[in-house]
């Protein structure tokens, strides 16, 4: 029994003393001060992506053909916009998209290559960008026609 207790209490102030530690000096001043920037961009809500146009009508071509294009997206919020990634609906569309981050007021081309190779008749891809905004997807679409090969 008194072995228990001289245990129990042997315990007691190994705990009590590992917990002398002050909290707020392990605390980095640099994470801090990033947290502190991050707060005040939250503050100003999500940026606002706008685009010239949310669909691209390539109209008739050739099957074979490769169509180019380009939309232009503009920040309207009041941070920087991100797009983490663009992927289209198929392997025949190819979307290139800025990687730096589009500033408050900035626009920035999104560029695609549609490959009609094999694809005949009435088209329509999207293509879905991963962002910062909001809604944190955006889906801008192409479309058209592709005439057979003669």
């Amino acid at each position: 029994m008194k072995n228990r207790l001289i245990i129990s209490l042997l315990m007691l102030s190994l705990v009590v003393s590992s917990c002398k530690d002050d909290a707020a000096s392990k605390i980095k001043t640099s994470s801090l001060e990033s947290v502190k920037e991050r707060d005040a961009l939250m503050k100003l809500g999500s940026p606002i992506i706008e685009f010239d146009k949310t669909e691209y009508n390539f109209g008739e071509v050739t099957e074979g053909d490769l169509v180019e294009g380009s939309f232009t997206i503009t920040n309207k919020g009041k941070v920087p916009l991100i797009i983490t990634n663009a992927k289209a609906t198929c392997g025949c569309t190819v979307p290139t998209w800025p990687k730096e981050e589009i500033m408050p007021g900035e626009s920035a081309p999104l560029n695609f290559t549609f490959n009609s190779r094999g694809r005949e008749g009435k088209q329509s891809k999207s293509i879905t960008l991963q962002t910062n905004t909001e809604k944190i997807s955006e889906i801008i679409r192409i479309k058209g026609t592709v005439i057979k090969k003669k």
